[in-house]
């Protein structure tokens, strides 16, 4: 009897050529890459990714997205072979979260809208995290300061600490505007041997500080 064909036959042969490197007799370095010693090129990828997909052409997208897809791989085989989870696990947890965030398509609720989608993951995020008590927890801290930034802002625009819709002190609407003055900054923040990520970083610590007191008074 004829076996099926892989769904996804690239996929398989290069899952078993991440196996064929860290089993025995293959590749050193490869097996003795951890969890902690990959983060690294996990950061490193996901980076060069998002240059890709900002500026670069398909084959430099699909390069890049095969270099982070290795990186999920990795982690699962070092996962395996420890004997805690498998890909299999990964991906079965993910199907089974995304078809419970998304109870307006494999359910009956209904959200038309992507504003409707998003009070609905909001509502299920409550219900399958109970021991979060503020909206800034799950945000990873070590997120770059801008990002970081970005998230917390819509965390403050959520419980109504900031207005979302009022003209900061600086009012740009364009990017091409934001760029230069964001360099701009940075660039007089050198000149005066200041360092503008941890100014940053401290300017959100408060800001996190001021979102958990307005909770806490409403």
């Amino acid at each position: 009897m004829t076996e099926p064909a892989a769904s996804h036959p690239e996929l398989e042969t290069l899952i078993g050529t991440l196996e064929r490197l860290r089993a025995p007799g293959g590749c050193a370095w490869d097996r003795d890459q951890t969890h902690a010693s990959l983060v690294q090129y996990l950061v490193e990828e996901t980076y060069e990714l998002v240059d890709a997909l900002e500026t670069g052409t398909d084959a430099d997208i699909v390069e890049e997205l095969g270099d982070v897809l290795y990186q999920v791989l990795f982690h699962s085989d070092i996962a395996a072979e420890a004997g805690r989870f498998t890909l299999e696990d990964v991906a079965a947890h993910m199907t089974a979260k995304m078809v419970g965030r998304h109870p307006h398509v494999f359910g009956d609720t209904t959200a038309e809208t992507a504003d409707d989608v998003i009070a609905v993951w909001d509502d299920l995020k409550k219900t399958e995290k109970p021991h979060r008590t503020s909206v800034t927890d799950g945000i990873p801290e070590k997120m770059p300061a801008l990002a970081l930034a970005d998230k917390l802002l819509g965390r403050a625009h959520k419980v109504g600490l900031l207005d979302a819709t009022a003209p900061g002190a600086i009012n740009v609407t364009e990017e091409d505007e934001l760029g230069p003055l964001l360099l701009t900054i940075v660039a007089s923040a050198k000149a005066h041997g200041l360092d503008s990520e941890r100014a940053l970083r401290t300017a959100l610590r408060q800001l996190t500080a001021e979102i958990k007191e307005h909770e806490a008074s409403n």
